[in-house]
């Protein structure tokens, strides 16, 4: 009796499908994925992709920016709850009355938002230009950095701006507190902390190294350190662990998990390959105002 993967591929090969998966993805769904990256990469991956079906291994607003940047591709997320607190801490109706306190200011994005609030920014971007997209703005214009406050922070230390700020964060990342660093560090005491970015100044104040997604990938494969205690997301260890079979990499937190990331299993992905169901589908109307600022920052390289 054929396996579930095998299942999986059988069907991806029937439909012309591609799945593209997230680095906190569960192990399971990542070992089945053509691509594992950040929401940019597979952004950028299923728009390359000759497919004509995406599978989308991440969360809500994962899917939908795809499905903005393709839109001759059907686009599927295997569980349609599998949302994001981030993106949910902003919306369309809180936006414009932002912005109406500060109407001089450009609106600089995190990917990781709905197609409606993109209609409503000036920059889209993630993790890895952040500070690459601040910097290019003119000195005297004010910035409004949305949603995310401690990305925020980070990119306001990093290029010496003064940044209007969103509320928003990420909440599992969040949860990663100083005290657990310290414990781990007393734990290993010659093991290399990396923090991501998005996590409090507290943790990142502790870590060897703060960076991205992307950047934790290659700290991971370029440290001496045989040991790495990772603030991030816990999906991500099964990536480093499966790149970098000689070292050791221990979790900062096991509270730093994304739940909602998680219930895109394998049975789910294959059952939305055989009935390609549920479609992420964006109104005409949204995709007109968002996806040339989604077009902009995959054009960035």
């Amino acid at each position: 009796m054929n396996t579930v993967s095998e299942k999986i591929d059988a069907c991806k090969k029937e439909k012309n499908a591609v799945i593209v998966a997230h680095y906190y993805q569960c192990g399971e769904t990542q070992d089945i994925a053509d691509f594992v990256g950040d929401a940019v990469g597979m952004t950028r991956k299923a728009v390359e992709s000759s497919a004509d079906v995406v599978i989308v291994g991440g969360v809500t607003c994962m899917a939908e920016t795809i499905s903005l940047a393709c839109p001759d591709k059907t686009v599927i997320l295997p569980d349609v709850n599998a949302g994001c607190t981030l993106s949910n801490m902003i919306s369309l109706k809180r936006l414009p009355t932002r912005k109406a306190q500060y109407p001089d200011a450009a609106v600089a994005c995190y990917i990781n938002t709905t197609p409606e609030v993109k209609t409503e920014i000036d920059f889209c971007f993630g993790e890895d230009e952040s500070l690459d997209i601040i910097s290019q703005i003119p000195a005297g214009k004010e910035v409004m950095y949305i949603p995310d406050q401690y990305l925020g922070d980070y990119a306001s230390t990093k290029t010496g701006r003064d940044l209007i700020l969103w509320p928003g964060y990420c909440s599992p990342i969040v949860k990663i507190r100083a005290e657990e660093v310290k414990a781990r560090r007393l734990e290993y005491p010659d093991a290399q902390v990396v923090a991501h970015i998005q996590c409090t100044p507290q943790v990142k104040l502790l870590a060897d190294a703060v960076t991205t997604t992307n950047g934790i990938v290659r700290f991971a494969r370029e440290t001496s350190a045989r040991t790495v205690i990772v603030a991030a997301e816990v999906g991500i260890l099964h990536y480093l662990k499966k790149e970098n079979p000689g070292k050791t990499f221990i979790a900062a937190s096991e509270l730093g998990s994304c739940a909602t990331m998680k219930l895109v299993t394998q049975e789910a992905v294959l059952w939305s390959l055989e009935h390609l169901s549920p479609v992420i589908e964006i109104p005409e109307d949204i995709r007109k105002k968002a996806k040339p600022v989604v077009d902009a920052m995959l054009a960035r390289r």
